[in-house]
């Protein structure tokens, strides 16, 4: 699909809530939306060969080929190991790049199902597009609950007229619905849900603009989640919160048609939200060969 110009892209995502790859465009003028996404790189190394998910330069290049056909102005990432492995994928002459002051964590170890790799540092963090004014907030390491190998939520403010606070996260995995005790997975995601309920009320009380977007390795969109049911409760006011997506289904795995990639905006955000603009990117390229096993989510805020 051609896309002439950002407008024109804008509408057509929030008629299709969707998007396949389209041709990279500029940069919006500060008056157009501003394009805000959530993309899990899937184990973005620094160098070549190495991490879960060994690249070689080609590879790189691809992942570059896909940010810029995402467009985006603001973008959550997870599975970082620094921001040099970022900037690999995200121009800085573009973007300004922003990730976690978590130490790197004593983890190591065998990667998953793959023997003779070793699994190397995940970090949070942001990449803006330069033009955008940003400050950062201290991270809420708070998220680790003391453990080295949890990750941190990193928060930041974009805009100065009428500012929006961005919190990534990436959440414990393995406990994606339900609260089974008998689960270790579980009790560690359940213990971060207080921390990320003080933030966001913590927002809303102070009447801010926030958003809360990453992987929240979590069905929270499933009716009836108990996880996000706790921090939906509307107390203070404006802790009222939206999931973006609206109950559409996922598209991009086969195999999974629920979204653990979330955005979730407070009352004030969801008066900023384009409607419709929800989407999905979709690689142009067959599930055994995308980039990452995540496909970026976005949507369009008034600026």
């Amino acid at each position: 699909m051609l896309k002439t110009s950002i407008t024109a892209f804008a509408l057509l995502a929030m008629v299709s809530g969707c998007a396949d790859v389209p041709q990279a465009t500029e940069p919006a003028p500060a008056s157009a939306p501003l394009k805000i996404t959530s993309w899990n790189v899937e184990h973005l190394a620094e160098r070549n060969g190495e991490g879960c998910r060994p690249r070689t330069d080609a590879d790189y290049a691809d992942l570059r080929r896909h940010a810029d056909a995402l467009a985006a102005d603001v973008i959550a990432l997870q599975e970082v190991e620094s921001k040099a492995a970022a900037e690999r994928v995200f121009d800085p002459a573009r973007y300004d790049v922003v990730m976690s002051a978590r130490p790197k964590g004593r983890r190591g170890g065998v990667c998953y199902g793959k023997p003779g790799q070793t699994i190397g540092h995940q970090a949070v963090g942001f990449a803006i597009r330069k033009g955008i004014r940003w400050t950062r907030n201290d991270d809420l390491s708070a998220l680790a609950l003391g453990n080295p190998d949890l990750r941190w939520g990193v928060d930041v403010t974009i805009g100065s007229r009428q500012p929006v606070r961005l919190l990534a996260v990436h959440l414990k995995s393995g406990c994606n619905s339900g609260r089974s005790q008998s689960d270790p997975d579980c009790p560690v995601l359940f213990d971060q849900l207080p921390v990320l309920e003080r933030w966001i009320d913590g927002r809303a009380a102070a009447g801010e603009t926030f958003l809360v977007l990453g992987d929240w390795n979590r069905r929270i969109a499933a009716r009836g989640d108990v996880f996000y049911a706790e921090i939906d409760d509307n107390e203070p006011a404006g802790a009222d919160l939206s999931i973006a997506s609206e109950g559409q289904a996922a598209g991009c795995k086969a195999r999974y048609r629920e979204f653990i990639d979330h955005i979730v905006l407070g009352s004030k955000a969801l008066t900023r939200m384009l409607p419709g603009s929800f989407e999905e990117y979709r690689y142009d390229q067959p599930e055994d060969r995308h980039p990452s096993d995540h496909c970026p989510v976005s949507i369009r805020i008034k600026p």
